[in-house]
């Protein structure tokens, strides 16, 4: 058995961490101006609840405010969900080993998935720099959606946002991009490595509802949440695939933008490109790259420090380094990572033009 450091597993835990288990756990959740909120999942089904379960990032804690009306920590609502969604009676030990080897941040877990009972989100859980090997030979399916929903969106309109931002027209229709008046909301749909609708994400452009709520986020629609775990797919790879293939290089951006504005720069016929949604890589994110014939990867996330090091300097550096301990012995790994801040503080690295994207791939890190 493993000890693992309760308190270094909770620190560790990024906003986006929170939000991803809620997302897969049915929580619906939202970005929101003290952290997120979700749906009562702590002590309802999902879909069921109302949202009135709030996530308070200073604290990193939880606060029910109906049904349970309790305030406790992600490990306590691990146990809760367990419960409630698989009838699985998880201790503290269980809930902390459970999210340590999620996220990799404590090494192997003796356990077998068959025991983690939730379905949504037991493959990845078994998951971890030992055994990805194993691992890379499970199936994931993800739930497929009548993707009718799409041709009702407004597709005539000029995204100018993004036209200004260097995304091609072009791109933006092979994207399926378009409009929602109902949300004032640009659609993005997310299709799987074969080309299926898994989900559809919205860029809301009302600037005090994405302050409160984030700026993207899953759509509803009459009723159907669009939703997907963000890192049981990759964005795009449906399109880059065959380019990674042929070229055994695959570059992981943190949003979709990144990659249109890559294919706008270069071409689709070059597009190598793929977006994670986040800040973190899966390990069914990197055995969906393993699958399509990736050998050399390209970490390139968004430039989330103001100066050379303070705090979000170090919190970036170490999460590559994570990504490279634990994916390193399967893959090529380097990172364009810009020390020099010739990008704007949260900049993706495409954002600044292809002249200036070049310079970053070529300075890149290569450990």
């Amino acid at each position: 058995m493993i000890n693992y450091d309760k308190t270094e597993i909770k620190n560790s835990l990024t906003l986006d961490n929170i939000f991803e288990l809620l997302n897969i756990w049915g929580g619906n959740p939202e970005y929101s101006e003290f952290g997120i909120l979700s749906e009562t999942i702590c002590h309802n089904e999902p879909g069921v609840g109302s949202k009135k379960l709030y996530y308070y990032s200073n604290s990193q804690l939880f606060k029910c405010y109906t049904g349970c009306d309790d305030i406790f920590d992600i490990f306590e609502l691990v146990i809760k969900v367990a419960y409630i969604q698989s009838n699985k009676e998880y201790d503290l030990n269980d809930a902390v080993r459970w999210v340590a080897n999620y996220f990799g941040i404590a090494g192997s877990v003796e356990e077998d998935a068959e025991n983690l009972g939730l379905e949504d989100w037991k493959i990845l859980a078994n998951y971890d720099k030992n055994n990805i090997e194993e691992n890379l030979n499970s199936k994931v399916e993800l739930k497929i959606y009548d993707s009718q929903i799409l041709s009702r969106f407004n597709y005539n309109v000029k995204l100018t946002p993004w036209l200004k931002e260097g995304i091609s027209q072009e791109a933006i229709d092979q994207a399926i991009i378009g409009y929602y008046p109902g949300g004032d909301a640009i659609t993005i749909p997310h299709f799987n490595i074969n080309g299926d609708f898994i989900g559809l994400r919205g860029r809301v452009l009302g600037k005090e509802e994405a302050l409160l709520y984030g700026k993207y986020r899953p759509l509803k629609i009459n009723k159907v949440l669009y939703s997907h775990p963000l890192g049981m797919n990759l964005y795009n790879l449906n399109n880059s695939k065959a380019n990674i293939n042929r070229t055994g290089k695959a570059i992981i951006f943190e949003g979709e933008k990144s990659t249109l504005q890559y294919q706008s720069y270069f071409g689709f016929e070059n597009d190598i490109t793929v977006a994670c949604c986040g800040s973190s890589v899966s390990a069914q994110q990197m055995k969906l790259l393993e699958q399509v014939g990736a050998k050399d990867i390209i970490i390139a996330f968004d430039r989330q420090f103001q100066k050379i090091g303070d705090e979000e300097f170090y919190h970036l550096k170490n999460n590559l380094l994570k990504i490279k301990a634990k994916y390193g012995n399967y893959f090529n790994i380097s990172f364009i990572f810009d020390k020099n801040m010739l990008t704007n503080y949260k900049d993706s690295p495409t954002d600044e033009g292809p002249e200036l994207f070049l310079k970053l791939y070529k300075e890149r890190i290569i450990i």
